[in-house]
Parts: structure tokens; C-alpha cells; sequence
């Protein structure tokens, strides 16, 4: 089996990579603007990623079989609407992906996405996305839930896979599955006596239980259930899309660091170099690495068949 290599675009901090790693392909080049992400993912591959994607150029990219990325969404349909030729994608960060994929003709791609992308715009957004990517691309998608791969949260996200039809003659038989068929609780990863993560007491009184309509969430050991999807703004305590743990001085806390990790199906050894606020913040916008561990398994299989 040859070595397949893959660059890692839009990166955060690496989730991505990690599960394409577990199945045994190597990064040979990665982007990320963001500077604390960056932090993140030098303490934990060795490597600070190249800056904003709009600046690198294709030939300043190593060759590679797969790329991968969790693109921002952004609307097409106003820019498309420019006279001449230009491409509806022009000036969005997929069209970067788009420029990537035509000038280094790679065998594979897998993007990421939240699920609103298929009615974003009333569907037009996705109906572009999809129509660029199969003029060159054999294209499967669907939406999956990390809670049926093993990890302890409802996180729906959509995937896109492609294989190149000038390498791929047929479309190959490929089948994005919905399960992994592990299941967790987050009870199983719930810390206790746990400090530094308190909410205060203030803070319960005048905010978060200030009526009584079952809000927020609130777990405990005896939850046997997966979690709302973690989200970057939960450091901000919001009492709608929250969820928080009974324990700690004032009854009540934020996640911690390795709950986090569990949410999300990272390693306990995941190294965490950056403030409390932009952990949540990189978490929130990161992967659920099982998931692509999946994916990645079955994306390698393929490209090594053929």
C-alpha cells in the first residue's frame, strides 16, 4: 500500500487530522489563521500552520491524494450575480478549496460542515457547492450525528467526499455510514470535586434559573445521555444552549478540559496550551475526531483499491 498523504485546510485545531492520521495517512501541509488555534496545533504535531488560505498558493502546496477541510459558510448566490464569467464562488473561502482542487487535481477530498448548508439560501449555497465539485468529482454527502460514533454529544454535521472521475473511470461503491456502532454517556467522563470552573451563585440566581422552564440543561452521574452540541460561545454561559455539571463549590460548572476532550473524542494527552475561554472556543469549532476516523478508514480503502 503506498503512502497517501493529505494537507489539512481551514485546520482549527487539527481534530481532522487526527482521524486521518488513525488511519494511517500523513499530513504534508496545513492552514489555519487563527493565532491561538495555531498555538494549539503546534503543541500537539510539531508544526505551525501556514496563515490565511487566500495568500497560499497552489504551487507552494506539497503534492498530495486527499485534502480535507471545514470550510466557513458563506453565500454565493449576491456575488454570483456579477456580470461576466466569473464563478458564483468567487471571493468565498469554498472557492479556495475549488482553486486548490483544479490546480492540484488530488484523488480524494472530504469537507465538513454544519447542516444549515443545505438550506442556506434556500438551498442555493449547497446546490452550487455540489454542482462545482461534481464536474471533476464523483460527490456523496449526508448529515451524521457524533452521538452514533461513539461520542457523548448530539453534534449533526454535514460531509462531503469526492473522489476525481479522471481517476475514478466509475463511480466507486462507497457508502458514508451513519453508525460506527459504539455508544457513550456523558456520565461515564464527568469529573468531580471539580474547582475552577464554579458559576456563581449570583450568576444561577439572576440569570441562569431565573424561570422555571426546565433551563438549562443541567447533568450529573446519574445522566446517562449524550450532551447538546458543544458550541465556540459556551464560555458564555448561556442558559438556552448551555449545559452544565452539578458539582463544584457553588453546585454548578462548566465543562472541563477533559470532559471536553470527550465531547469532542479527543485523546486525554491532547495538550491544551491556550486561555479557558479560547479552549471552549476551539472545541466548540472543532471536529468529532471518531467520526472522521470513519470516514478516513473508508476514504483510504478506496483510494488504495484502485
Amino acid at each position: 500500500m503506498k503512502e497517501i498523504k493529505f494537507i489539512d485546510l481551514f485546520a482549527g485545531i487539527g481534530g481532522t487530522r487526527l482521524g486521518f492520521e488513525r488511519a494511517g495517512a500523513k499530513c504534508v501541509f496545513s492552514s489555519e489563521w487563527d493565532k491561538f488555534a495555531q498555538k494549539t496545533y503546534e503543541a500537539n504535531f510539531g508544526e505551525i500552520p501556514h496563515g490565511d488560505i487566500n495568500k497560499i498558493e497552489s504551487k507552494d502546496i506539497p503534492d498530495f491524494d486527499i485534502l480535507i477541510g471545514g470550510f466557513p459558510c458563506q453565500p454565493f448566490s449576491s456575488i454570483g450575480k456579477r456580470e461576466g464569467f466569473e464563478h458564483p464562488t468567487q471571493g468565498t473561502l469554498f472557492h479556495e478549496i475549488v482553486r486548490i482542487l483544479e490546480d492540484k487535481k488530488p484523488l480524494s477530498f472530504l469537507l465538513e460542515n454544519v447542516k444549515g448548508l443545505t438550506n442556506h439560501d434556500n438551498g442555493k449555497t449547497f446546490k452550487i457547492i455540489l454542482e462545482t465539485l461534481e464536474d471533476k468529482y464523483w460527490v456523496y454527502y449526508r448529515i451524521l450525528d457524533s452521538f452514533n460514533f461513539g461520542v457523548p454529544q448530539n453534534r449533526e454535521r454535514i460531509y462531503l467526499i469526492g473522489f476525481r472521475k479522471e481517476k475514478f473511470k466509475q463511480k466507486p461503491i462507497f457508502e458514508i455510514p451513519k453508525s460506527n456502532n459504539k455508544v457513550s454517556y456523558i456520565n461515564e467522563y464527568l469529573e468531580e470535586n471539580m474547582e475552577g470552573y464554579s458559576i456563581s451563585k449570583h450568576l444561577q440566581e439572576s440569570y441562569l434559573f431565573k424561570k422555571n422552564d426546565g433551563r438549562p440543561k443541567v447533568i450529573d452521574k446519574s445522566t446517562k445521555e449524550p450532551v447538546k452540541t458543544l458550541v465556540s460561545t459556551y464560555h458564555k454561559i448561556q442558559r438556552l444552549t448551555g449545559t452544565f455539571v452539578r458539582d463544584g463549590k457553588t453546585g454548578l460548572r462548566l465543562f472541563t478540559e477533559n470532559e471536553c476532550k470527550a465531547i469532542m473524542g479527543f485523546p486525554k494527552n491532547f495538550k491544551v496550551p491556550v486561555s479557558r475561554t479560547q479552549m471552549y472556543k476551539q472545541f466548540g469549532n472543532s471536529v468529532a475526531v471518531p467520526v472522521i476516523e470513519e470516514l478516513s478508514k473508508r476514504i483510504v480503502e478506496i483510494i488504495n483499491k484502485n
